[in-house]
């Protein structure tokens, strides 16, 4: 028989257990994301047999190009030379610059480069300019299906230069009448690239040449990137006839309105494009704030989309759903992981010490995975980025990996190098600090972009970086994406200043 202080004493204990388990599990849930990026990656080597090229063909419609322009006078003229030097019939290619009521020389650039290619090249103005991309694209679309002669609409950027055969590369699964649309592969083109670029270019091929890869053997392909998408014609009629305009990030909208049309979408990998890229951390936050701020509209507005499979489409696909809220939640699963570390470190320092082990073990294993892959995948970037490749994670995250794996490197042989012994309470301090450094990497990542517009404490900003890492800085942008939504912050179109920097 069970007396009321055992019957108390039995409930405490059951409680202990149940609040253990609870802060397991959360501590677990930072692992979901870096799982799903395994699988994802897992798929890149399925793409070698599962991919649409059987089903393309050598063809080359008549296409119209699109360029939307507001003050590229800098950079346009790079752009189209090579546009009337890409390995594609003349008599098959028209070019559209769509100039936004620009207030620089993009008009008088525009209309030398039309002059030195008379009924290829012309210049479309905006009377009204400054409503944002999707509305420029739309007067160029308006005009491209005006008549008949469009078989195929390019949309691009002002500031990208094309490789001469990426168009060819592109029109191919056109072929195919079941494929709406093509994206090709944007490569930061920099000639010399700064760090923040050298980063960005290391981010696409995880983002594009890798993860697009997986997401063509999904047969779900989450977005059409905004400086190289082609669209068949009959395409851009089903879903309207023109871009959205209600979304930061149009060209994911117009990606779902695709698939959700029951055609296709194609990442060609071999269509390369060369951009420009932000080099500072105050103009990457300002160009990734509108993405993420696009994505949330878009995780928002089809929610109904994920997770329902369906005959006509692979968006719903329960992988295609795992990989898209991976990457919208994981700043939600860093803090949820670390609320269970800390957690369990107050209610048993012994189970909280062991999986901070084994969550570091698969964070390291994720990392050497992923890192290796995408090195590999595209050489040439590698070369030139292969330290921030190593560096993604942030230098702090692998000093924490290290701490986690060996505790006496800390413990012991690190004060031992100063001629210190660690205190009870400096071992306390230095495990709190371990166990939340993932919401402390996103405190350094906002901190980074005010540092870096402090005039004497600029310098800093770059070992800062570093330190920090890249990839805390993307999941930082994506909470000030949520703190932007919640406030209903006004969706304005900042545009990210180019300086022709790009070289083919």
């Amino acid at each position: 028989m069970v007396g009321p202080r055992g019957g108390g004493r039995h409930a405490i204990d059951l409680l202990r257990e149940l609040v253990t388990i609870l802060f397991v599990v959360l501590a677990f849930s930072g692992t979901v994301p870096v799982l799903i990026g395994v699988y994802q990656y897992a798929l890149i080597p399925l793409h070698g047999v599962k991919n649409h090229l059987p089903d393309a063909a050598p063809y080359l419609p008549r296409v119209v190009v699109i360029v939307p322009a507001w003050n590229e006078g800098a950079v346009l003229t790079a752009s189209l030379e090579r546009l009337m030097r890409l390995e594609y019939p003349p008599e098959r290619l028209r070019v559209y610059v769509v100039d936004d009521a620009s207030t620089d020389n993009t008009p008088e650039v525009t209309l030398a480069m039309a002059a030195l290619h008379p009924g290829r090249i012309f210049h479309l103005r905006r009377a009204q300019g400054g409503e944002g991309k999707a509305h420029t694209l739309n007067h160029g679309i308006r005009r491209a299906l005006a008549d008949d002669w469009a078989q195929a609409v390019l949309i691009m950027d002002a500031d990208v230069v094309f490789r001469p055969d990426s168009l060819r590369r592109m029109t191919r699964h056109l072929a195919d009448e079941r494929v709406g649309a093509v994206t090709g592969y944007i490569k930061e083109g920099s000639l010399r690239p700064g760090r923040v670029a050298r980063f960005i270019g290391y981010e696409y091929i995880t983002a594009q040449a890798a993860a697009r890869r997986a997401q063509n053997v999904l047969g779900a392909v989450a977005c059409l990137a905004g400086g190289a998408q082609l669209h068949s014609r009959a395409n851009l009629e089903a879903i309207g006839g023109e871009i959205d305009t209600s979304s930061l990030a149009e060209d994911t909208f117009t990606t779902f309105l695709t698939q959700l049309g029951g055609r296709r979408v194609v990442f060609e990998p071999d269509a390369v494009v060369l951009a420009e890229e932000p080099d500072n951390a105050g103009a990457l936050w300002k160009q990734r704030l509108r993405w993420a701020r696009g994505n949330v509209h878009i995780t928002r507005r089809f929610r109904r989309v994920f997770f329902r499979p369906s005959r006509s489409h692979r968006l719903g696909s329960i992988s295609f759903g795992l990989i898209w809220y991976s990457l919208y939640y994981l700043p939600v699963a860093i803090v949820l992981s670390t609320v269970g570390l800390l957690g369990l470190y107050v209610v048993d320092d012994y189970a909280a010490a062991s999986v901070f082990s084994l969550l570091w073990w698969l964070g390291v294993g994720a990392y050497v995975f992923i890192t290796a892959m995408t090195l590999l995948i595209d050489p040439q970037t590698a070369r030139r980025s292969w330290l921030e490749g190593l560096a993604f994670p942030g230098i702090g995250s692998i000093i924490v990996m290290v701490a986690a794996w060996y505790p006496e490197v800390w413990r012991e042989w690190l004060p031992s190098l100063f001629g210190l012994e660690l205190t009870a309470t400096g071992e306390r301090v230095w495990l709190l600090v371990l166990y939340s450094w993932g919401i402390i990497a996103l405190l350094l990542a906002r901190l980074l972009k005010s540092i870096e517009q402090v005039r004497w404490a600029r310098f800093l900003s770059r070992p800062l970086l570093y330190f920090v890492g890249f990839g805390p800085m993307l999941c930082a942008i994506t909470v000030d994406a949520y703190i932007q939504e919640w406030r209903g912050a006004d969706q304005t179109w900042d545009k990210t200043e180019k300086t022709g920097r790009v070289v083919g």
